[in-house]
């Protein structure tokens, strides 16, 4: 909603930064994510039947007038992609415009210094995203594709405009199913981004029901490559109830989605805090108390109903102030725990991985580089495991795991921010040895009299001074040469950084 705040975009190129060293993790060949999905009530389901759970990102950026991901301007794209991966996300959502399927556009803000981004010089921006998209698969990460604007210029409530008619979209939409065949990296498309007033669910007219433009859309999406998900996001008034832009589905279990090929649905709802906009269930005096059944209402019906799979496309908050902080960790409940529920949970791709959307800021800070580890650290408990990378790049292990390997690794210490009642600190873990590593952990002792109060992307018990950091289930496994890491926060401030023992276990 509001998306002309949401998409406060800078288009001007930002202090250069090395790229990061890259973060890998090997597979197991038997792991869930081969092939191409489909559905089965609320779950979603790989080629072999395994439930999987999307647990991902939004990087924006095709959907401006730059014409590519944002931040090529001070990252190389495949050290973005892998610091993604380090952290636990498995998906990545890129947001696009119908402009990249003109003839010739071109990315724009992409720096070539140093090496960075050398292969896409002279790209057009789809073949940049074929890049994207390649080098996300070699990594383990999925990627959906979403419509998200007919031209750069702006959002639109229905999915055509004078300017860019259906049968633009259909045709575009068969394009890119067409172009990613091959691919089974791109799970699906989502059809279009937050259809708003006058777009209406179920009431007929084939000028606004979204609901059957929705199965035009997908039918031609299907007609092409049948094995996608097409992933049908909300609208904003249903009876007169109104919502977030996109994230009113309470037409669906009345009038559902019906495609020529079946299981293939997932219901997109987007959700977001008052940084974004007021809503009514903020003010409520039950707040947060009441939020689980607002979502229930809204769109989380469908997932308790096993009706079909729900992924929240987008959330995401500036996480300034109190009730945004509050909203956020009840939605991360609602969505439900990994380590509690495995894939038997909702879905979901937080917005954004750009720092620079106006409203929310996102999981790297304003360098492009730096991550917000507090906002990282409420999705902790909803990440889930990696995918089976397609090989050749970062998530190879180059055959490290021959005869006579050996598995090893080390952990770095660095503190990010220290107030002196608290602090936080970032730990990087690297396999230093010869073979893949299955697991690890990190052990400390501290000089002083410092407790963990929480930590992220690992768990952790603490005996007097002495800490145990054990890795969690998606950052357990890396390759040779590999990286992840893990953040907590601690008090009191102002200790000295103790000396970390890394176990392969």
């Amino acid at each position: 909603m509001f998306r002309s705040l949401r998409r406060a975009l800078c288009a001007a190129a930002a202090a250069l930064l090395l790229p990061l060293a890259g973060a890998h993790q090997a597979h197991a060949a038997a792991a869930p994510g081969a092939g191409y999905w489909h559905t089965s009530g609320r779950q979603i389901l790989d080629a072999a039947g395994q439930p999987v759970r999307i647990a991902g990102i939004n990087w924006f950026g095709f959907e401006t007038g730059n014409h590519v991901v944002h931040g090529l301007w001070s990252r190389d794209y495949r050290s973005m992609i892998d610091q993604m991966r380090s952290l636990g996300y498995n998906t990545i959502r890129l947001p696009y415009s119908d402009d990249v399927f003109k003839s010739g556009t071109m990315p724009e803000s992409i720096d070539f210094s140093g090496g960075k981004n050398a292969d896409l010089q002279g790209l057009t921006s789809l073949q940049v995203m074929d890049r994207i998209v390649s080098y996300a698969g070699q990594d383990g990460l999925k990627v959906i594709l979403d419509r998200h604007r007919p031209d750069s210029g702006g959002q639109s409530a229905l999915w055509y405009t004078a300017s860019v008619p259906e049968s633009t979209w259909l045709a575009d939409l068969k394009a890119l199913a067409a172009r990613y065949k091959a691919q089974d990296t791109v799970i699906g498309i989502d059809l279009h981004n937050e259809p708003h007033d006058p777009a209406c669910w179920g009431c007929g007219d084939q000028a606004t029901d979204w609901r059957l433009a929705a199965e035009r859309g997908g039918d031609a999406v299907l007609s092409v490559n049948p094995g996608l998900l097409v992933f049908v996001e909300g609208v904003q008034t249903y009876n007169g109830v109104s919502g977030w832009w996109g994230g009113n589905l309470m037409g669906v279990g009345q009038y559902p989605v019906r495609l020529d090929v079946a299981n293939r649905v997932v219901y997109s709802a987007h959700d977001y805090a008052t940084s974004v906009a007021q809503q009514s269930w903020f003010s409520d005096p039950s707040f947060p108390a009441n939020m689980p059944g607002v979502w229930d209402k809204y769109w989380g019906y469908i997932f308790k109903q096993n009706i079909a799979p729900v992924w929240v496309g987008e959330f995401g908050t500036t996480l300034q102030s109190a009730v945004d902080q509050k909203w956020l960790a009840a939605l991360v409940s609602y969505l439900r725990p990994t380590s509690t529920y495995g894939a038997e949970a909702f879905q979901w791709t937080f917005w954004s991985w750009n720092p620079d959307s106006g409203d929310t800021g996102g999981i790297l800070k304003d360098d492009w580089s730096t991550v917000d580890t507090v906002k990282d650290g409420y999705l902790a408990s909803v990440k889930a495991p990696l995918f089976p990378g397609t090989g050749g790049g970062s998530g190879d292990d180059g055959g490290g795991g021959g005869g006579g390997a050996s598995a090893a690794c080390g952990a770095s210490y660095a503190v990010s921010s220290d107030w002196g009642s608290g602090f936080n600190a970032q730990v990087t873990v690297t396999n230093t040895g010869t073979a893949a590593l299955k697991s690890w952990k990190v052990t400390w002792t501290w000089s002083g009299s410092q407790q963990v109060t929480s930590m992220w992307n690992a768990t952790y018990t603490q005996s007097g001074a002495g800490v145990t950091a054990v890795n969690a289930a998606h950052n357990g496994s890396l390759p040779v040469a590999g990286s992840t890491g893990f953040g907590f926060g601690g008090a009191p401030g102002g200790g000295a950084v103790p000396s970390l023992t890394c176990t392969a276990t």
